[in-house]
């Protein structure tokens, strides 16, 4: 079920049956000459709907889909938020779905910019709740889609050189799989991008002046993004299962 295409009275009865959803959350960033700049919050989107797809038990809420993207503010399109502004509406999120009747809120992440805020606010939520002696009614996990059992290796497998860490193959093909018709072709040089540092934006677009590092996203193809498509679903649903049924001590 996904929350934003469905009316309150289904989510109130959905509820009745799983206390699970499922946030992909991500960036809205460059991601290289080819990359569409909606990647990071495209790829969990487009395993969560595919997730909820094989299993109707699933709930999605909407994409959130602007997060910590900083040091690409030197690229057109890019849109970013403030660690603090980020923390606020990660709140805000988890209080709306927990009252509502939430008590397994799974965050399925495309950006690692966003890791270190999304842990932070994570424990500001639990911080809250401990300082009053109190149980929260909820529980939180974080999930980089990559790091799903066996996608990485998959992965590593497809793209043995050039995968890089931004603009990578890997994220590129998902989004070919899932929009055919939105692929993008570029000339570009080195083939495989340089690594370094990544600091602030005009640091940034110094050392990756085309937006890659350390990746030749060309590599990237539709049938290998269903490839990763289909291995990262059922590795959620799995993985979400799990999760559902832990029992709070």
């Amino acid at each position: 079920m996904l929350i934003h295409l469905s009316s309150w009275p289904e989510i109130d009865a959905r509820l009745k049956q799983t206390k699970t959803v499922i946030i992909p959350i991500g960036s809205n960033e460059q991601h290289g000459p080819t990359g569409l700049l909606g990647t990071d919050w495209m790829c969990p989107e487009i395993i969560a709907h595919a997730a909820e797809k094989a299993d109707e038990s699933i709930v999605v809420a909407p994409t959130f889909n602007i997060g910590m993207a900083q040091h690409h503010l030197a690229f057109p399109g890019t849109i970013s938020l403030r660690p603090s502004t980020f923390m606020s509406a990660i709140t805000d999120w988890v209080s709306s779905l927990s009252r509502h009747g939430f008590e397994k809120i799974y965050f399925l992440n495309g950006h690692g910019g966003n890791v270190a805020t999304i842990e932070a606010t994570f424990s500001e939520i639990y911080a809250e709740w401990s300082f009053v002696g109190e149980h929260p009614d909820f529980a939180l996990k974080l999930r980089n889609w990559w790091d799903l059992p066996g996608v990485t290796s998959l992965c590593n497998r497809l793209f043995p050189t050039g995968h890089g860490s931004h603009a990578t193959p890997s994220e590129i093909a998902v989004t070919q799989a899932a929009y055919p018709d939105r692929i993008k072709t570029a000339d570009y040089a080195p083939k495989i991008a340089p690594n370094g540092p990544i600091r602030d934006a005009l640091d940034y677009r110094a050392r990756f002046p085309d937006g890659r590092i350390g990746s030749d996203p060309a590599q990237a193809s539709p049938e290998k993004g269903q490839e990763i498509i289909d291995l990262s679903a059922a590795a959620l649903i799995r993985d979400l299962a799990e999760f559902s049924a832990e029992v709070r001590p």
